[in-house]
């Protein structure tokens, strides 16, 4: 164990590396990994999430990895619980438990804690997600920007997702979703972290190149027929969660007729690449101390387990 620290955070953009680097973590220290991936979580998703194998996992055991169907949503809310129930689990075997990822949503409400807000009806969502269809997420966006002028400030053009939600908790309360986060007290992490970020280079000029590539060889190991595989279960739909994540979104716009197998190849380059950006932006916002890594260095091992040595010190990021 490390004096001083309950768990390790790793955080960063899709493609940098985290899992082998939270595996050379965990080698050195006797840990175990905690996945903070909101698409890694579910089962019959492993090419297009590039999910570990068991040879590259080393040996070393692995939390909130395949432990979901894809048509069982999977919550920010839910990877709090099972994060704070994981870390005290870890620890009483005398192992470090390192939290590892990119789902910045996870991380935010795992140490920032989450406002009780109501349950989505089937009946509202789908009434969004017809508006959205019908009208174009631009205007459902403009709408959102009425009522909810900050969430419409704060949440990206693109974010379907979230743009979705704060138009549905509207509809189901008659409040903002920036007013009923406000009025609601959050319960906070108490668990003592060390965190770390691992970057690109700013304009991800190396970046890039590597997530084409590695979006080539996914299709090359067979992405098309796992995706095609949900695709034809027959009770999935590209509204999940799970099926709103980068690569997938696209294959099943391509699966559906929508567009053609080169528009599927270039969308879903872009829209990671986007990612990648989101996840830089958050990082350098990162209200929490850090200490930031270069993507790809071969000193980073021994920058973390230095800075373990060390007392907390102020923030680094």
């Amino acid at each position: 164990m490390i004096e001083g620290t309950d768990a390790i955070v790793l955080m960063g953009p899709t493609a940098t590396g985290k899992t082998s680097l939270a595996i050379r973590i965990a080698q050195a220290l006797d840990g175990e990994i905690v996945s903070v991936d909101s698409a890694l979580v579910y089962r019959e998703m492993d090419i297009g999430t590039a999910k570990p194998e068991a040879s590259e996992m080393a040996g070393i055991p692995h939390h909130l990895i395949s432990v979901r169907d894809p048509g069982d949503p999977y919550s920010a809310a839910d990877f709090k619980a099972d994060a704070d129930r994981l870390i005290p689990e870890i620890r009483k075997r005398g192992r470090v438990p390192i939290l590892a990822g990119g789902s910045m949503l996870y991380l935010k409400a795992f140490e920032e804690g989450l406002s009780c807000l109501p349950e989505t009806s089937l009946e509202v969502r789908s009434q969004v997600n017809e508006l959205i269809e019908e009208k174009g997420l631009p205007h459902v966006r403009d709408w959102l920007r009425e009522f909810d002028p900050e969430s419409w400030e704060r949440l990206a053009a693109n974010d379907v997702q979230r743009i979705g939600r704060a138009c549905e908790v509207y509809l189901m309360t008659g409040k903002s979703l920036t007013e009923l986060i406000r009025s609601q007290p959050r319960t906070g992490c108490s668990w003592r972290l060390r965190r770390f970020a691992l970057l690109p280079d700013p304009e991800r000029k190396l970046l890039r190149p590597i997530i084409r590539k590695r979006f080539e060889k996914m299709l090359a190991d067979g992405f098309e027929a796992e995706v095609r595989k949900l695709f034809e279960r027959g009770d999935l739909t590209p509204d999940l969660p799970a099926l709103r994540s980068v690569g997938y979104r696209q294959m099943w716009q391509y699966l559906s007729g929508e567009i053609s197998y080169e528009e599927m190849m270039e969308r879903a380059v872009i829209a990671t690449c986007q990612l990648a950006k989101r996840q830089m932006t958050w990082i350098r916002g990162w209200k929490q101390p850090y200490t930031a890594l270069e993507m790809g260095a071969a000193v980073n091992l021994e920058i973390i387990l230095q800075e373990l040595r060390e007392p907390v010190t102020a923030e680094k990021g």
